[in-house]
Parts: C-alpha cells; structure tokens; sequence
C-alpha cells in the first residue's frame, strides 16, 4: 500500500476507473451514477474532480467538489468521495479531498460544504454549517452538515443549499 499518494484532476481515461472505485466504495450505484451525472452537468468542473494515485498509476480514491449555492450565493459541495476497499484506511482519500481543497482555495472559491460523517471530516477543517446559518433544504443531523470557510475575514453567505440537479434534492 502507498503511503504517498500522486493527485491531480481526471483525465478522460480516468472515467471508467473513477466509476471502479465508485462501485467498490458505496453498497449501490447510486454514488457512481451521481458521479457520471454531475459530469455533465453545468455545476461540473474538471480540475474539481480529482483523483489519489498510488505510484504504479492505480487510481485508489477519488474526490468531487461541484458547484453549488448558499442561497444566491456561490459554494462548493464536497462529494462524492470514494476509495477502493483495498485501500480504504490508507490516506488515498484524504489525499484526494486535500488535493480538492486546494485546487478550490487556489480558484478562489472560500466555501465548500459537505454532508457527511462528523467523525471524519473536521480533519480538513469543516465545522458546523449551521454555526453559519447554513443548511440544507431537507433534514439531516446538525452535525453532519459541514462547512469550511477558507477566509474567515470574507463574509460567509447564510440560507439554504441549493444542489445541482442531479443530486435530486
């Protein structure tokens, strides 16, 4: 197992090994169908989709930030994000979603939300979305609905996510 990992955006030849790790990480394909949704989707953006490497060039865990609202407000959704089971606990994900981050935080993007588990994501820097007035349009626990906010000093937007339609919420 590869303790560093080599991370950088899809490439085309990337897609059927993304939709791969996918399928192996989620009990169903509903994640690997999302995936392959938002791709053509105006909330898409290819240097967002990103994907952990291991050095012979296995693509182990992927990461996805697509864009979403807060409000009228511009954000990020964080997800989904998938390892191989074989190499799930080894940091290919946390690579990814680290990669993900940055690449956001260097386009000038200063939310990124995410649903998911409270135990996991604080690693990164999410915190409660609703310590911002942020939530989501459809009930979830508070504490699994997070946001990371880049630059505190700039205003963070409050009110309600608004998903890309294919997230079907």
């Amino acid at each position: 197992m590869s303790s560093t990992w080599i991370t950088r955006p899809e490439t085309p030849q990337d897609i059927p090994l993304i939709r791969e790790v996918a399928l192996g990480a989620f009990p169903t394909p509903l994640e690997a169908d999302l995936i392959e949704a938002l791709r053509v989707d105006p909330a898409w953006s290819p240097d967002l989709s990103i994907v952990a490497q291991t050095a012979d060039g296995t693509v182990a865990g992927y990461a996805l930030l697509t864009r979403c609202h807060v409000g009228d407000a511009p954000a990020l959704a964080l997800g989904p994000c998938a390892v191989l089971p074989r190499h799930q606990r080894t940091g290919a994900g946390s690579a990814a979603i680290r990669a993900g981050l940055r690449a956001a935080r260097d386009k000038g993007e200063n939310l990124v939300l995410v649903l998911g588990h409270a135990d996991y994501y604080p690693r990164f820097g999410f915190t409660r979305a609703s310590a911002y007035g942020i939530r989501p349009g459809f009930e979830v626990p508070d504490e699994a609905m997070m946001a990371l906010v880049f630059d505190e000093s700039v205003p963070v937007p409050s009110g309600t996510i608004v998903y890309p339609a294919p997230f079907g919420v």
